[in-house]
C-alpha cells in the first residue's frame, strides 16, 4: 500500500479517513460486507511503502494503525433534504478558521480544487450537513473520507482543533459519480480530549449509503 500525496489530511500525513478506509479494504472491507474499525497510532505517512501484517500496518517498523472487523458501528445520524444541507454549508466554520485548509475531504483552501470539498455546516440542533458532489474515482475509501470530517466538525465547530484517533465504518453501497448526496454527522460525547462522533452519507434519494463512528483527539498546541 501507498497513500499519494494528494489524500492528505494535516499537512505532510493522510487524511485519516481516506487511509483508514484503505487498510480496512486491504483487510478485507467491501461495499455491502461487515464494518471495519481503524485505530490509527501515528500519522499515516504519505507516498511511503505500508505493508498489512496480520491486523497492522506497518511502515517499516513503526505500527502505523490497527485493523479489524466489528460488529457495528453506532448510529446513524438522522438525515436532512439537499438544500438543508446547501444552506449550511454556506456557513460553514472552515472558510474562517481551518485547522488544515488543505486537507483532501473539507479543507478550501487545496489548490486545483481536486479534494472531495465537503464543507459541513453547524445545524441549529448541533449536528452538522453538508452537500457532496460523488467524484467520477469513488471507491470505499472514498466513503471512508467522506464520512471523516463531517463528523469531526461536529467537535472542532466549538473551536478545538482535532485529528482523527479511531473510526469504524460500513459502505451499503457506492453511489453514482456526480451524484448529489449528504453527509451528516453528530457528536454524541466529548470529554477531556476525546470527542466521540457519528457520521452518516445518504443518496439522492434518501437512502443510507454508509455510517461510521469514531473518535477524534484534540491537538495540544
Amino acid at each position: 500500500m501507498l497513500i499519494p500525496a494528494r489524500f492528505n489530511g494535516p499537512p505532510g500525513t493522510g487524511n485519516g479517513g481516506w487511509c483508514s478506509g484503505v487498510f480496512a479494504v486491504a483487510a478485507g472491507a467491501r461495499t455491502g460486507g461487515p464494518p471495519f474499525q481503524v485505530t490509527l497510532r501515528v500519522p499515516p505517512p504519505l507516498e511511503t511503502t505500508l505493508e498489512l501484517r496480520d491486523d497492522t500496518v506497518l511502515a517499516g517498523d513503526t505500527l502505523v494503525a490497527e485493523v479489524l472487523e466489528v460488529a457495528g458501528v453506532g448510529d446513524d445520524v438522522p438525515p436532512v433534504p439537499l438544500a438543508t444541507a446547501v444552506e449550511a454549508s454556506r456557513g460553514y466554520p472552515g472558510f474562517v478558521t481551518h485547522p488544515f485548509p488543505t486537507c483532501f475531504v473539507c479543507g478550501p483552501g487545496r489548490p486545483g480544487k481536486d479534494g472531495l470539498e465537503i464543507f459541513p455546516g453547524v445545524l441549529p440542533d448541533g449536528r452538522t450537513a453538508a452537500p457532496w458532489t460523488v467524484p467520477d474515482d469513488v471507491s470505499v475509501p472514498t466513503l471512508w473520507a467522506a464520512l471523516d470530517c463531517p463528523g469531526g466538525w461536529a467537535a472542532i465547530a466549538r473551536g478545538q482543533a482535532y485529528v482523527l484517533g479511531r473510526i469504524a465504518a460500513r459502505v451499503d453501497a457506492l453511489p453514482a459519480p456526480g451524484a448529489e448526496c449528504v453527509v451528516v454527522g453528530a457528536a454524541s460525547e466529548i470529554a477531556g480530549r476525546k470527542a466521540t462522533v457519528d457520521s452518516t452519507v445518504y443518496g439522492p434519494g434518501g437512502q443510507r449509503l454508509a455510517s461510521a463512528r469514531a473518535t477524534w483527539i484534540a491537538v495540544i498546541k
